[in-house]
């Protein structure tokens, strides 16, 4: 291995590093990984959700390598900065760098500038360094997300460097599931109690689905002075709290 930049970020001491990196670490979709030793499974359930009182954040914990279950108790939930959170799907460690690398950026930034950086340029620093590595098998499917001079701003940036703005995303192997509940309930006229039950349920349903899915659900709300934890909750609870609801209905 060899020091190729100021950030002292690794790369493969080889003629063509990106060749070498999409030739043994691609992810496991399709049938990309089927010529390599080691095969990169992952698994996670994040969403977050833009409402009228801010934004929640909601996240499992459950790390995965394939079937083997590494972790129950990975925070998921990047805290950049007062106002700033990022979300981590797909490769820990390149997450959990690069989210921390933008969190220096921002900092910088503040610095240089006396002032807050916004939502908008945060994701947008994050969308630029993933284009520096575009094609060296980082694996990070991840959400920025905070309050800034424009209110409640949600992005979504990925290691292809792709970035999109909206009102409400979920990433990783269960966010279909997620999805599902979302699109039933989801309205941005949500009380604060309902879109805490809703960012609490959508995780249930996709760790009850998805065996990649689990542990502990951790939940924020953004709000105009900052984010704030809500919960960190077993979702084994939330299964018999949401079962007895259940019941409760039929009966």
């Amino acid at each position: 291995m060899t020091d190729t930049t100021d950030a002292n970020f690794l790369v493969p001491n080889v003629h063509d590093p990106a060749f070498f990196c999409r030739s043994n670490f691609a992810s496991a979709s399709g049938d990309k990984d089927k010529e390599q030793v080691v095969k990169f499974a992952k698994g996670t359930t994040t969403l977050a959700f833009k409402f009228n009182e801010g934004i929640i954040v909601s996240v499992d914990s459950r790390s995965t390598m394939g079937a083997y279950i590494a972790s129950q108790t990975v925070k998921k939930i990047i805290e950049i900065n007062p106002f700033l959170l990022g979300t981590m799907a797909g490769g820990a460690a390149d997450c959990s760098y690069w989210e921390r690398n933008l969190g220096m950026q921002c900092r910088l930034y503040e610095l240089r500038n006396k002032k807050r950086i916004s939502v908008a340029a945060a994701s947008k620093l994050l969308a630029n360094t993933m284009n520096s590595y575009r094609g060296y098998g980082l694996s990070m499917g991840t959400m920025v997300t905070g309050w800034d001079e424009t209110g409640p701003q949600l992005y979504y940036v990925d290691n292809d460097a792709t970035r999109l703005h909206d009102n409400l995303f979920s990433v990783g192997s269960g966010s279909t599931y997620a999805y599902g509940v979302l699109d039933t309930f989801y309205r941005p006229d949500l009380t604060v109690e309902e879109a805490i039950d809703l960012g609490k349920r959508a995780i249930y349903h996709a760790t009850h689905r998805d065996a990649y899915s689990g542990g502990i659900n951790n939940l924020y709300h953004v709000k105009e002075d900052g984010w704030t934890k809500i919960h960190a909750i077993d979702v084994n609870e939330l299964h018999y709290e949401f079962r007895e609801e259940k019941n409760e209905m039929v009966a």
